[in-house]
């Protein structure tokens, strides 16, 4: 039964999150990164050794990990996060205003890297061996190698210094109240980093779409479909679409953590406030609440997108309904 599969998968991420939080709080407590200097910032040398020893104890830095550990832990089940050190707010606060940003720019770049994928995918594997096939699969290859940060610098320097056709960076123009910010200067300021995880995400997408689809158009019912006249478009509309869409949308939904992570890379080009730049700043400065924090989010948002995926080819797909029996 759907609800006997959905509480399973509640059971896994729960043991998951356990195992990460865990992890990732003995990786941070064990880093070269120092939170107190991290907290003071230009400050420390005017900073005595007595403040630097108060300022551990406020946050408890002076405790034993394993304490550390469980008064954080117990704080999160109760639903407090903690307090970002170098934003002065909580982390849930902050983690929520950042996503709202990010969310923007990765659906928008998840569904046009998951549109133009599918159709480059399904072009190559109805012209197998032809001129559009070698295109569409070195163009592919060409992107699976390439940096999502590379990428970004490319798109930047040819869209915004040589054409100038959008702004270089930031989320929304600087020197400008929120108010008089229009929808079209967002878009100009999105535009960019959606582009450039767009690109990058096309590559798997259409690969495996071409593969699933070169299996189908061998089976034996095509060759069938095939002796009744169907060619062309027509053949992959009846028969190869339904076969090859189920798989697609699973890989594009478990594609949620290459998103979330090429999104921290391209945030960090464009200088996009989400929540890929937040994590960047909350590692090098050591913010360990924020840290922690955007670990967790991320494991739930990338854990949401594979069980999404998993339902929907479920729902598509009659035979692996046995799974939820089971």
């Amino acid at each position: 039964m759907l609800v006997i599969y959905l509480m399973k998968k509640t059971i896994r991420m729960a043991t998951l999150l356990l195992a990460i939080s865990f992890l990732s709080f003995l990786l941070v407590k064990n880093s070269p990164l120092d939170p107190v200097q991290a907290y003071i910032g230009a400050d420390m040398a005017n900073v005595s050794h007595e403040q630097r020893e108060q300022i551990a104890k406020y946050w408890g830095l002076d405790e034993p990990v394993m304490l550390q550990y469980t008064r954080w832990a117990g704080s999160l089940l109760s639903g407090d996060m903690g307090t970002s050190m170098i934003y002065r707010e909580p982390v849930a606060i902050f983690i929520a205003e950042r996503f709202q940003n990010s969310i923007i720019l990765m659906l928008t770049a998840w569904f046009l890297s998951g549109m133009i994928g599918f159709v480059l995918g399904s072009l190559a594997a109805m012209n197998k061996g032809a001129f559009t096939d070698h295109v569409i699969k070195w163009y592919c290859y060409t992107l699976a190698s390439t940096p999502t940060f590379w990428m970004g610098l490319l798109v930047l320097m040819v869209f915004s210094v040589w054409l100038g056709w959008f702004p270089v960076g930031l989320g929304v123009p600087a020197g400008k109240l929120a108010e008089e910010i229009t929808l079209g200067e967002q878009l100009q300021h999105l535009a960019l980093p959606a582009l450039t995880l767009s690109i990058v995400g096309v590559g798997n997408i259409a690969l495996h779409t071409r593969q699933k689809l070169i299996d189908v158009l061998k089976s034996e019912y095509i060759t069938f479909a095939r002796a009744r006249g169907e060619s062309g478009f027509e053949l992959f509309w009846k028969h190869g679409l339904r076969n090859i869409l189920a798989p697609a949308l699973m890989l594009q939904f478990a594609s949620f953590s290459e998103l979330f992570g090429g999104a921290v890379l391209a945030e960090q080009v464009f200088s996009y406030p989400g929540l890929g730049q937040a994590t960047v700043e909350a590692g090098l400065k050591g913010d360990v609440p924020l840290l922690l924090g955007l670990v967790l989010f991320s494991t739930v948002f990338v854990f949401i997108g594979n069980l999404i995926g998993d339902i929907l080819h479920h729902l598509v797909d009659p035979r692996m309904r046995e799974e939820w029996r089971t």
